[in-house]
């Protein structure tokens, strides 16, 4: 079981990777979403998230990077 500090690196992790790695059009681009899965699963693979719960965890990240990008493009 994950303890909530190695979740808390966990986020920052994946929030910052994310924010890297968007780009204004990134949710049209079927290349670019494909890219940031990748990134996502590798993130959750090295913190030892369980595999039976990655592919939910991955497209929630995903919808919720598509939520706040719109943000981060403007800031």
């Amino acid at each position: 079981m994950l303890g909530e500090p190695t979740l808390v690196k966990i986020a920052r992790e994946l929030v910052d990777t994310v924010k890297k790695n968007v780009t204004i059009d990134w949710t049209l681009r079927e290349n670019v979403q494909a890219q940031l899965r990748v990134i996502v699963k590798r993130i959750l693979r090295k913190y030892g998230y369980p595999p039976d719960k990655q592919e939910k965890a991955t497209q929630t990240v995903l919808e919720q990077a598509a939520l706040l990008s719109q943000e981060w493009a403007v800031a």
